[in-house]
């Protein structure tokens, strides 16, 4: 494993270069390595790296939310709160709703089935969009309106609603006993606990913090250990009551920046050295999940429920932008902002065919082909419209 792991960093270091070279984002460089040395293509990576390839990504993804964490101030929290939550509920259920019922027509799927593909699809890419959302924040463009950070909290609440949505359908195929209407009035209850609890430890470590004198590197184990058990305790619980662990982990980082700014911003700059190794490990590892042939396998319909999807998520997204200050460049950018799929789609895209659901196979193919098109689409439309569309205030 060890030698995979060294391979995986060294040409994932070569990959980013040459794409970024190629005035390209880096992590499509990435992704492609991955689908190039995964199991479906060259095969080059040890199984037992990808055994161990969720918790990985999952702590990757860790790193890249409390970098989020560090990067969102209370001020522009205030400034995008009810426009992030319109973003994180109403793209997500028009997409998920709309697939479900094309589903039925191209796929012949039951409503159950359908709703379980469109709420895999249906969830945004926090591993493509944060990383660019926060070196705008870093670069100040956008941030005369704080954009990135309404798409940061919004993409965080996305993911919290599509997945709670997904694992509901999945309930009722599997003949459980789920009031779907009680489910998803529990996805406020979810975000709520898991941001409190993420204010919780985060005032736990601000009082720790002043208390002891500790070395910068020895706060950085500590914040993601505990970061790492937060979503450990959310999978422990995760059948009695539900945990939106994620949004805690960016709040300990909130909290932190609110606190104690002076240590956060140092904490962040470390954050961001740890998120060179991690940002590999994450996308190569994401594109070792993805297998061509099965994305080739959902053929035309495929591409057709993947680009519905995405028009009706576009306008989604213009509804929740409604009534805001953003002009129709700004809503543009978000509209792309918005549309890669990756790491939720990477994860859960197997589950159904592992639990026996009827086109499980189907439903996987699909889901890889929205990684396929989306991911590297929207990170090289992100990086090229940023400049164009958003107003830029840094020097």
């Amino acid at each position: 494993m060890a030698t995979s792991l060294a391979i995986v960093i060294l040409l994932g270091l070569l990959f980013n270069t040459i794409f970024i070279r190629l005035k390209m984002p880096g992590l499509l460089g990435m992704l492609f390595l991955g689908i190039l040395l995964g199991p479906y293509a060259l095969d080059w990576l040890d199984p037992n790296l990808l055994q161990v390839s969720a918790d990985f990504r999952k702590i990757a993804l860790i790193i890249i939310l409390l970098r989020a964490g560090f990067g969102i101030s209370k001020e522009d929290l205030n400034r995008v709160g009810v426009t992030a939550i319109k973003l994180g509920c109403i793209p997500g259920l028009i997409e998920g709703t709309t697939i479900a019922f094309i589903s039925t027509v191209l796929l012949d799927f039951s409503f159950i089935q359908g709703s379980i593909l469109g709420f895999i699809i249906a969830a945004v890419s926090p591993a493509v969009v944060v990383p660019h959302m926060l070196e705008l924040i870093e670069g100040e463009i956008g941030t005369d309106k704080r954009i990135p950070t309404l798409i940061l909290a919004g993409a965080s609440l996305d993911d919290v609603f599509a997945i709670t949505i997904f694992t509901t359908f999945l309930g009722l195929y599997s003949g459980s006993h789920i009031n779907i209407g009680i489910k998803i009035a529990y996805i406020p209850i979810s975000i709520i606990l898991g941001i409190s609890l993420g204010v919780i430890i985060g005032l736990i470590m601000v009082k720790f913090f002043k208390k002891y004198s500790i070395r910068d590197t020895k706060k950085i184990l500590l914040i993601l250990g505990i970061a790492i058990l937060l979503t450990a305790l959310e999978n422990m619980l995760k059948n009695k009551i539900e945990i939106a662990a994620l949004l805690g982990v960016m709040a300990i980082g909130f909290i932190i920046l609110e606190k104690l700014p002076v240590v956060a911003k140092r904490l962040s700059k470390r954050f961001n050295k740890i998120w060179i190794l991690a940002e590999i490990i994450l996308f190569v590892l994401v594109g070792s999940q993805v297998n061509i042939s099965v994305a080739v396998d959902a053929g035309f319909k495929g591409l057709i429920i993947v680009f519905i999807g995405l028009v009706v998520r576009s306008f989604g997204v213009l509804i929740s932008t409604l009534g805001t200050k953003l002009n129709w460049k700004e809503r543009l950018f978000c509209i792309i902002a918005y549309t890669p799929k990756a790491t939720v789609q990477a994860a859960i895209g197997a589950i159904p065919l592992s639990l026996g659901v009827k086109s499980g196979d189907l439903i996987l193919a699909i889901s890889v082909l929205s990684i396929i098109i989306t991911a590297p689409l929207g990170a090289i439309a992100i990086k090229a419209s940023a400049k164009r569309l958003l107003a830029v205030t840094g020097g």
